[in-house]
């Protein structure tokens, strides 16, 4: 597919989840490539109970960290549905989508991607489990299961660009 119907949804890589620099640095170069829009979790206990319900709780202000053309800010597992919105304007088709917890957020992103009509394709070597498999395994198998679209390196990208880095 052209890199102009595709673009990168980067979910919530953000300081304060322990994203692995190797992980980012993958990212941030794969995000000069594509129109990149990334998500940050921010902490607002009115919107999403995270305290109340599982005793933890997002930073209030964070900044993602790689470079992305839009930002959306999101308080809960689910990014907002301006997101699809943004994706319909632009005319994409598929979305690329890394970043922390593959089995949780990123798959969230992916059923809301897939509702949209969308094609979400999981980059698994750019992204990261919860504490439950830091691997992504879990969520790659998820995604595989329900999406069926699930990259594990980046040769599998095929956009005629430069040798990404591949986090060891």
């Amino acid at each position: 597919m052209a890199p102009e119907r595709q673009a990168l949804l980067v979910v919530d890589v953000q300081a304060s989840f322990g994203v692995p620099e190797a992980v980012v640095a993958g990212i941030a170069a794969l995000s000069r490539s594509l129109h990149t829009v990334a998500t940050v979790e921010r902490h607002d206990e009115a919107v999403t109970p995270f305290a109340r319900q599982l005793g933890w709780r997002p930073p209030v202000d964070e900044a993602p960290l790689v470079p992305a053309d839009r930002l959306f800010v999101k308080h809960g597992y689910l990014p907002p549905p301006a997101l699809i919105e943004h994706f319909r304007a632009l005319g994409v088709e598929r979305v690329l989508v890394c970043g922390v917890q593959a089995e949780t957020c990123c798959l969230a992103a992916g059923f809301m991607l897939f509702d949209a009509g969308l094609q979400p394709t999981l980059l698994r070597w750019l992204s990261v489990g919860s504490s439950l498999d830091r691997s992504a395994a879990l969520g790659a198998a998820i995604w595989r299961h329900h999406f069926g679209s699930v990259l594990d390196g980046p040769e599998e990208l095929q956009l005629g660009l430069e040798p990404l880095p591949y986090p060891s």
